[in-house]
């Protein structure tokens, strides 16, 4: 492992020195190696019959990223079977007057975004073979959410990856306009309690805005993985987005904003800290907000969205380290943060350290960077 890494940076800094056009590209077939090493090895110790809570959604979200650049259809079978273990549904309370949308675990917690992300790879699954079925739960709850005068759904970072795909996911399989409406509302509100414009990043929610909240060092603390989840679901939105969306260059001008905030911070080993402007705070490489930065830098290269010649070198940093730090021999994807809200000053995280939502973020990355060699 440590050996590829040293060979992949040593083509990089190479390609750099030597003013060719661009770094050095991972083999096409390496890169597909490394996304079916992750994700039969997870298959493989993690049977599809588990909850539709976020967790484990946003591992489907990466998995059927892979499924489509690389057509194996086990891929799509684990996924299937694991929606209709839950009845493509997220939280189940039948009961509209008790559905809630703080913080819970509960079945009547329907309108928080963690029990909505299942609802984004239904629709990815309705699209590729389309029943009703498959998103009648998802619609029934968002056009319910939909119809309240309410607009603080995401009120913590993560929750724009959660929900904003679904909104633009069930535009694109209904054509009802008032997702993309509410989409935007719901986006407003989130930049107005936790963004700062200052520095280009999202806090993970208001109890961490800067100054009433510090790192150990007294600096602005935006963590990683909460700056992941915001970064990469731009990308997934602009993915779906109508070009004729009135509000399409506002998302476009996010995802730049972002990009240029994060190049500076990215570690020379090609991660980014858990506190991204003070990696002393949380110490030691960090794989899940790694991967949604480097597939949000690979999806706005491929879309002409990001500059390559500027934003490339940090993709191909951050996939030789998901690569060849974090994919273990095994294909154990490690050194993800276990779940949590903040970068935790002396929490382990090592190469035993593994999440559902780390490896679909790997395999997201995976995947884009299949689309970039494609591309090339």
């Amino acid at each position: 492992m440590k050996a590829k890494a040293l060979i992949w940076g040593l083509l990089i800094s190479l390609a750099g020195c030597a003013g060719v056009s661009g770094p050095a590209l991972p083999p096409r077939a390496q890169v597909l190696a490394d996304l079916d090493k992750a994700n039969t090895h997870w298959q493989q110790q993690h049977p599809p019959a588990e909850t539709p809570f976020w967790n484990v959604a946003a591992y489907h979200t990466g998995n059927l990223e892979a499924y489509r650049v690389t057509g194996n259809a086990a891929y799509r079978r684990y996924s299937e079977a694991w929606a209709e273990h839950n009845n493509w549904s997220g939280a189940t309370s039948p009961d509209k007057q008790a559905w809630k949308y703080n913080y819970g675990e509960t079945p009547e917690h329907v309108l928080f975004g963690d029990w909505q992300t299942c609802f984004q790879v239904y629709a990815d699954l309705h699209q590729l073979q389309p029943e009703p079925r498959k998103i009648a739960r998802a619609r029934e709850v968002m056009e319910y959410q939909m119809s309240t005068p309410n607009t603080d759904y995401w009120w913590w970072v993560d929750g724009l990856y959660m929900g904003m795909p679904v909104m633009t996911r069930l535009y694109r399989e209904t054509g009802n306009r008032q997702y993309l409406d509410k989409l935007y509302a719901y986006y407003s509100h989130t930049n107005a309690v936790m963004f700062d414009a200052e520095v280009g990043l999202y806090y993970r929610d208001a109890r961490y805005v800067y100054p009433a909240h510090r790192s150990v060092n007294g600096k602005k603390d935006f963590w990683a993985r909460g700056d992941g989840w915001a970064f990469a679901a731009l990308a997934r939105v602009l993915a779906d987005l109508p070009p004729d969306d009135p509000h399409r260059a506002d998302y476009v001008a996010r995802l730049q904003t972002m990009a240029a905030a994060l190049l500076p911070l990215q570690q020379p080993d090609g991660y980014w800290a858990r506190s991204l402007m003070d990696p002393a705070h949380a110490p030691g490489p960090e794989t899940s907000g790694t991967a949604f930065f480097t597939f949000g830098l690979l999806w706005g290269i491929n879309h002409g969205v990001l500059e390559r010649d500027r934003y490339l070198p940090a993709a191909l940093r951050g996939w030789t380290y998901l690569s060849t730090v974090a994919l273990q021999a095994d294909g154990r994807v490690g050194y993800v943060q276990p779940i949590g809200d903040r970068a935790i000053p002396g929490q382990v995280v090592d190469r035993n350290s593994t999440a559902h939502f780390g490896v679909g973020a790997f395999l997201l990355a995976a995947a884009e960077m299949v689309r970039l060699l494609d591309r090339h």
